[in-house]
């Protein structure tokens, strides 16, 4: 026993980022958009599901496996690109970061207020219940990342992904051996040549597994596990990391749309737009299909999910953003030397996202709708700079991908840059 215990200390110490990317990757795009999916159509979209991991993974990769290579994070690759990269990436992140922020939060908020009781407090209306309650969990969020940052944000995923994973598949089995009588009786099938349907998997593709931002969030974690560990992650070890959690993301996709297809998928119910109304919906239906003892285990999967989320990105922004303001201008922004330049950029994205939430309430649906076709749209940008990144020549040769990696890397931004020309006609 204490021999598996050492081996399970020594895997949970080997990962970090990989797990940090996980915790920003699960969560819109599986807890609400894979659930969608699945309650619409079945199974039949896990084949979107597989591709589109297919199709980002090596655009991904490039983030942690720059760190390996260099010991810095991609960003210092864009710059040596020209500034104009790393000015692409700054504009496009604080063009989309409050939208971005505010989606996952107000998920986390619905969630949060259905679970604990809070849809009636003060009389309010729905959509201020989920902003009051925002506004609490990104207070307590600024509290956790202003005080221990890095180094307790890492050890605080690696539970909320263990609770995550181990309650989704506990979920997964349970509906399987329940095997609703709904769902063979279904009807409704995914139609390619349906404006509807394909605007649908534009959103649903948008953030699975994750925005191409987020090579850009992990090579910065893998920089900040350098720093605190006082070395350099080998690329062999830093690979392993960022698979663990790529892979583990795609699995949880799966089966959250399993969930969707075997709660929801032929029962004539349809989602609610409202954060808490979609909460009270999801669980409701897991207690009819299972009985009353499933509701702990969904609801401590979908907060911990949603939270993760909040929390990844709200670290990720201020990182990425003083970082690049650092490379641009090195003698007015020294990030590291100057924490306070990441506590006014962490205060920046909390009050701009708080000021979507109370002022434009739009629908939870419309609000992660946006978010994830900027994504969509924005992705092929991004995939375009990371690949001139780890081919350039400056990059040591053992670390530089190789002729099938340059081949995927081609067919990938064939297929991001067809899929967003084709949704801005769809339009």
């Amino acid at each position: 026993m204490m021999t598996q215990n050492r081996l399970f200390n020594g895997l949970l110490a080997k990962l970090g980022p990989g797990l940090l990317y996980a915790g920003a990757a699960v969560g819109v795009s599986h807890l609400v958009q894979s659930t969608r999916a699945g309650g619409m159509f079945g199974f039949e979209l896990i084949i979107a599901i597989i591709v589109i991991h297919l199709i980002k993974y090596p655009f991904f990769e490039f983030g942690p496996r720059y760190t390996a290579a260099t010991g810095k994070n991609i960003l210092h690759g864009y710059h040596k690109l020209g500034g104009w990269a790393v000015w692409i990436y700054l504009l496009m992140t604080i063009l989309t970061m409050f939208i971005i922020q505010a989606a996952v939060t107000v998920v986390t908020a619905g969630l949060f207020t259905h679970i604990f009781g809070f849809e009636e407090l003060g009389g309010h209306e729905p959509q201020v219940v989920d902003a009051i309650i925002s506004s609490l969990i990104l207070l307590v969020c600024f509290t956790l990342l202003a005080s221990g940052r890095y180094v307790l944000l890492d050890k605080l995923i690696k539970i909320i992904i263990l609770i995550l994973s181990v309650t989704t598949i506990a979920a997964v089995i349970a509906l399987l051996f329940d095997n609703p009588g709904h769902y063979s009786s279904a009807t409704a099938h995914f139609d390619i040549t349906d404006a509807v349907h394909l605007l649908f998997l534009a959103t649903f593709l948008g953030w699975m597994p994750a925005p191409v931002e987020i090579s850009v969030w992990h090579s910065v974690w893998s920089e900040s596990k350098n720093e605190t560990e006082g070395k350099v992650t080998s690329l062999k070890e830093a690979l392993f990391d960022f698979r663990v959690g790529f892979i583990g993301t795609a699995f949880l996709a799966i089966c959250f749309l399993a969930i969707g297809a075997l709660v929801m998928y032929g029962s004539g119910v349809e989602f609610k737009a409202g954060g808490a109304a979609f909460a009270e919906q999801l669980l409701d239906m897991y207690k009819q299909a299972l009985g009353d003892w499933a509701y702990p285990i969904v609801a401590i999967a979908a907060l911990t999910t949603m939270f993760s989320t909040t929390l990844t990105l709200l670290d990720a922004f201020p990182r990425t953003i003083g970082m690049s303001l650092e490379l641009l201008a090195p003698q007015q922004f020294q990030h590291r030397k100057n924490r306070s330049i990441y506590i006014f950029w962490l205060l920046v994205t909390i009050t701009g996202t708080l000021f979507l939430l109370f002022f434009f309430t739009p629908s939870m649906g419309e609000m992660v709708k946006v978010a994830t076709v900027v994504a969509f749209v924005a992705a092929p940008v991004l995939a375009i700079l990371n690949t001139l990144v780890m081919f350039d020549k400056s990059i040591p040769e053992p670390y530089r991908p190789g002729k099938i990696m340059l081949a995927w890397c081609m067919l990938g931004l064939a297929a991001l840059i067809g899929c967003s020309i084709g949704y801005l006609v769809l339009m």
